[in-house]
């Protein structure tokens, strides 16, 4: 038909124009953060452009809703704005006439939300915190250079190398000074040092060399010598992986473990598919005319109730990651709540009733 082909093409040009730009501005802004981290030496800079890939790929779903919403509001504001509506509603057609073709639109778009947010955003995130532990596990590797003082990733360590091999694993004269987490004040220097990696864990291996142990309390001095002694350099893979937040878990662990933290993680994952399903409704019941607020009315609401649903969503995210509230009622106290609101809200649009037609009732004329 005539009035959903054509609604239907002009969503998919709004959505097209407007996904451009969030993508653009997201990119920008992710670009920003991750250059402050590489200068922070949180991240590798010969790695930015993985880590803004992946960090981008993150934010899909949330630009993706973002944009099936906007393009909504636009569409049913330009319609409004050029009498378009009018000939719709006289045609026979009303507000909740909009809705079945809206949907038929935006499912494909939903199927990919959820894709992304169930399957594509834990791998993100998993990618993502790869890059950055590797490239901290083998910073103090990299930071010992000849000739250079250094200083390791976490702070706590100074390092040097006065000479080294052909081969870059081996040095001369090892300088090392650090603090330890009791508090203790460490200076070991040695002749030689060699990396090597014992039980999974990487070592720094120092040979014929003095220990000195100052505790800053009681001051108290303690010097050995040594024919060879270990400094642990980074964790093994192991615990890397066992240190990933609930974002770089997959759906599938969630479930299994089902803690009140895999519930928070969970409830966020499967509120973002919902809340999208629910602005467009909301976008429909919402989305009226009025000349009175311009044509950037409609926008600045759509951008408030955006904030306001996905600020909702991350503080019911909390409480159940906490174990204040259930998943269940939470989950459909927040998505079920604001779905009959909306659902609503167009019934009463559909009915053009209002509130004052609602609780003060209508006068009879005299006779």
């Amino acid at each position: 038909m005539l009035f959903q082909s054509s609604l239907r093409k002009e969503l998919a040009r709004s959505f097209g124009a407007t996904l451009v730009i969030l993508f653009t501005i997201v990119l920008t802004m992710v670009l920003i953060r991750t250059l402050g981290a590489a200068s922070r030496g949180s991240v590798n800079p010969e790695e930015i452009m993985l880590v803004l890939g992946y960090t981008v790929l993150g934010y899909t779903q949330t630009i993706l809703a973002l944009a099936l919403f906007i393009a909504v509001v636009s569409v049913l504001s330009r319609m409004y704005r050029d009498s378009e509506m009018i000939i719709w509603f006289a045609s026979g057609r009303s507000i909740t006439a909009f809705l079945a073709p809206v949907l038929r639109f935006a499912w494909p778009i939903l199927a990919v939300i959820g894709l992304m947010v169930f399957l594509v955003w834990p791998w993100a995130n998993q990618q993502t915190a790869n890059l950055r532990e590797r490239f901290e596990s083998r910073s103090d590797l990299q930071r010992i250079a000849p000739g250079q003082f250094q200083e390791s990733s976490s702070g706590r360590r100074v390092f040097f190398i006065d000479k080294d091999t052909s081969d870059g694993i081996e040095g001369r004269n090892v300088f090392i000074s650090s603090i330890e987490d009791d508090g203790r004040e460490t200076v070991t220097t040695a002749s030689a040092g060699r990396v090597e990696t014992i039980n999974d864990r990487p070592y720094l291996v120092l040979e014929q060399g003095q220990r000195m142990e100052r505790d800053a309390q009681t001051g108290q001095l303690k010097i050995s010598d040594f024919m060879s002694y270990g400094v642990l350099i980074g964790d093994s893979a192991q615990q890397l992986m066992e240190g990933q937040s609930l974002k770089a878990r997959s759906t599938w662990s969630l479930i299994d473990s089902w803690d009140a933290a895999s519930q928070g993680e969970l409830a966020w994952r499967v509120g973002v598919v919902f809340s999208a399903i629910n602005l467009i409704i909301l976008g429909l019941a919402a989305t009226v005319s009025n000349p009175r607020a311009g044509k950037s009315g409609n926008l600045l609401f759509t951008l408030f109730a955006f904030t306001v649903y996905f600020n909702l969503l991350n503080i019911t995210q909390r409480s159940i990651a906490t174990g204040q509230t259930p998943l269940l009622p939470t989950l459909v106290a927040l998505h079920g709540g604001v779905l009959v609101l909306c659902l609503l809200w167009l019934a009463k649009r559909h009915q053009a009733l209002s509130l004052r037609d609602l609780f003060i009732p209508k006068r009879l004329p005299q006779p």
